[in-house]
């Protein structure tokens, strides 16, 4: 990764960072890649010794590698005031976690806005305070700002800078997001202090990325917008791999192609699998309806959005049932919310092993990384294993929820060969061209037609409201599942329809119906 730079022409902004979990120490160590010298800050003790001994305080990537390599411009403290007092811009990071209501506390922002008030009042330089936690709009001018006054005895404005300054960032690739944005934005108070931040940005980013400047309602409210469109769209491409299964030849991967071909969609998060999780996306839709609702409005976009990720688990044990009995094992591969991550925090996966189980399934898994954090949340319930072999050794079901490269580079023969046949449920679609058509195993791609005559019928009877069910006369191909089959005839008709089939290629039979006459 590409972090030199020249160090920055003197006098350089100093910089301090309140809170080194994974967006704080990642920062820290990014703008010390730059050149510039860096003040971490955290009330824990354990955090601060291992930033000041050049080692990485949590785990991201590459995070101790860069923290190693620029530790002569990195040191660590508890102490707010000391942090003030040796840097001209503090970034406020510290958790605001949602409350009953869906809205985002600011119960710790509160705390350390109160620690940097005191410190602000022992210091003559103007300083500028950011904070990067994910807020709603009304929280910096009229819940914060109002701390900083009482507890320093100054003003916003004249004696120091106000700005509210979220990053758009995903765990597992934080630096590399970090360094280089699609955009910065600036809530500021002011255009005094959006301008040194902005300026700071500037020196700070790798891609010279456009900066937006704009007032503090305005940006707390972009921030919970941007997560809450790529939500939407995500279970959009949801929806269509649900339409897909129910068509015949439905393939989701091509629908979205062609609908993230259109520049006015694009191609990113347009990709029918399973839904969302994290520490964000799920509570920003929440936080959004909470708003609405507070405003005296609705935001049923976003809380439509919610419903429908929230029960997709439970749709999808539904799905399985034709494969999935009691006491069936099934083998669950990916258990993190997204690949290269430990975090399990509203994994759809994690919830279909708990439904799975109490189905009567027995659940086996493997992640890669969040080995440790499942095998806490499932209390022995549901077995972690060390290996993704002894994880397939013992499957009779396979479900394949995350597309980490260590399930992307299986081969048929990794799975074992049973009386009847293994069955592969693969919601990402990494395995299709290697596990379709293999004797051995039932391949189901989520979001793909598996029952071409079912799915056939369905269409045939949308459009022939008068015609009876049709019974299938043709035998099936015994290389391929029955319900792949297209009908030969149909038993009872009352619209005056002729039938022809015709062999394709591929796996898929095509029916035409025409009318009389024509």
């Amino acid at each position: 990764m590409k972090t030199s730079s020249p160090i920055p022409t003197q006098p350089a902004l100093k910089f301090s960072i309140i809170g080194l979990g994974k967006l704080g120490a990642s920062m820290a160590a990014a703008m010390a890649s730059r050149g510039f010298h860096v003040i971490g800050v955290d009330v824990n003790q354990r955090a601060v010794d291992q930033l000041a001994a050049g080692h990485a305080p949590v785990q991201e990537t590459n995070l101790e590698e860069m923290v190693a390599a620029n530790k002569e411009r990195i040191r660590a403290t508890r102490s707010h005031e000391e942090a003030v007092l040796g840097s001209d811009v503090t970034f406020v990071i510290v958790p605001t976690p949602s409350d009953d209501r869906g809205a985002f506390s600011l119960q710790y922002a509160s705390w350390a806005f109160k620690e940097l008030g005191r410190a602000l009042a022992k210091k003559k330089d103007y300083h500028t305070i950011v904070l990067t936690s994910t807020v709603l709009p009304g929280s910096m001018r009229y819940g914060l700002l109002p701390i900083l006054e009482q507890e320093s005895g100054k003003q916003c404005g004249r004696d120091f800078g106000l700005c509210y300054s979220p990053e758009f960032i995903a765990l597992g690739s934080v630096i590399r997001d970090f360094l280089n944005p699609d955009f910065t934005l600036i809530g500021e108070f002011d255009e005094r202090c959006g301008g040194i931040l902005e300026k700071a940005y500037s020196q700070i980013m790798l891609n010279n990325a456009p900066c937006k400047r704009m007032s503090l309602e305005n940006a707390e409210l972009t921030k919970i917008s941007v997560n809450a469109f790529v939500t939407t769209k995500i279970t959009f491409a949801n929806m269509l791999a649900d339409l897909c299964e129910r068509i015949p030849g439905g393939n989701v991967d091509v629908v979205t192609a062609a609908v993230g071909a259109d520049k006015r969609v694009g191609a990113k998060y347009l990709k029918g699998a399973l839904g969302f999780g994290g520490p964000c996306f799920p509570r920003d839709n929440v936080a959004l309806g909470f708003l609405a609702r507070a405003l005296g409005t609705s935001a049923d976009i976003s809380e439509t959005t919610d419903r429908s990720n929230r029960s997709l688990p439970e749709r999808i044990v539904k799905h399985l049932k034709p494969y999935v009995r009691r006491g069936t094992t099934v083998a669950i591969l990916g258990l993190a919310y997204k690949p290269h991550s430990h975090i399990i925090e509203e994994s759809q996966s994690i919830e279909i092993a708990w439904q799975l189980f109490k189905h009567g399934a027995r659940v086996v898994a493997f992640d890669p990384l969040a080995r440790d954090a499942a095998h806490t949340e499932f209390r022995g319930q549901i077995l972690m294993l060390d290996s993704l072999a002894d994880c397939l050794a013992q499957a009779e079901v396979v479900l394949i929820t995350t597309p980490d490269p260590a399930f992307q580079n299986l081969k048929a023969a990794d799975f074992p060969r049973l009386e009847r046949s293994i069955t592969v449920v693969d919601f990402w679609r990494v395995l299709e061209k290697e596990l379709r058509g293999q004797e051995h195993i039932n391949y189901v791609p989520i979001g793909c037609s598996v029952a071409d005559a079912d799915n056939a019928l369905r269409l045939i009877e949308l459009w022939n409201p008068g015609l009876h069910t049709p019974r299938i006369l043709e035998k099936p191909d015994p290389k391929l599942p029955a319900a792949n089959v297209a009908p030969a005839d149909f038993a009872e008709r009352k619209s005056p329809l002729k039938v022809r089939k015709r062999s394709a290629a591929d796996r898929h039979r095509i029916i035409e119906f025409t009318s009389n006459g024509n």
